[in-house]
């Protein structure tokens, strides 16, 4: 079996070491090429503590996804670097349960995004902006993972706020449109409008 250059390099550098000013007559470039290690190959890196306990990999995935994970002293997973193959990279936190807690993410389709789940990894609030930038912030119901609350701006500037049941359907949407004019529209739970100012009128957000 081969040997990888990185040995190589390390038996270098323990002989210079060893064979002191001598070694540094008899071979001057063995001894330079000793303190600067060339470009490594290989499938994964694992980084370990002074106690052996693996803290930190380097790997790519059979997927195409390269990523960087990092762990606490106990060996359990709390951040991770990813970047897939087509080219969307996210950082990921996760509590000591293994749970997700917060994701920051970017969509080749242009849709940022911030995302922060609860204690037993359930989505309960996101941030995103989309490629024409809009913006949307969602709240969702710890329990059900359903949306309850959205605050949301078009691209044109123009804001609204809408409130879900349980089941996750429209109820109520405050808004204000382009031309400055503010509205108010309340739903039943089939999606009707069923009372609104300035006057009755389907939800223009959904």
């Amino acid at each position: 079996m081969k040997c990888p250059n990185w040995i190589y390099v390390l038996v270098i550098f323990m002989s210079s070491f060893v064979g002191g000013a001598m070694m540094d007559r008899i071979a001057p470039n063995a001894a330079i090429a000793a303190k600067h290690a060339g470009t490594q190959t290989a499938e994964q890196f694992v980084l370990v503590d002074a106690d052996g306990s693996r803290r930190a990999a380097i790997r790519v995935t059979p997927s195409g996804t390269a990523y960087l994970a990092m762990y606490d002293g106990h060996g359990r997973d709390r951040a991770e670097f990813r970047v897939a193959k087509d080219g969307g990279a996210s950082i990921g936190f996760y509590d000591q349960g293994g749970s997700q807690r917060v994701l920051v993410s970017e969509a080749p389709g242009g849709r940022d995004g911030f995302a922060i789940y609860s204690d037993g990894g359930r989505q309960i609030a996101t941030l995103t902006v989309a490629a024409d930038n809009q913006a949307s912030l969602t709240l969702y119901d710890p329990k059900s993972g359903r949306a309850r609350a959205g605050l949301g701006a078009a691209s044109s500037g123009s804001p609204a706020l809408v409130l879900f049941d349980d089941a996750g359907r429209d109820r109520v949407e405050l808004h204000v449109n382009a031309d400055g004019k503010p509205g108010l529209a309340l739903a039943d739970e089939n999606g009707k409008s069923i009372a609104g100012l300035p006057e009755p009128g389907s939800l223009a957000v959904r």
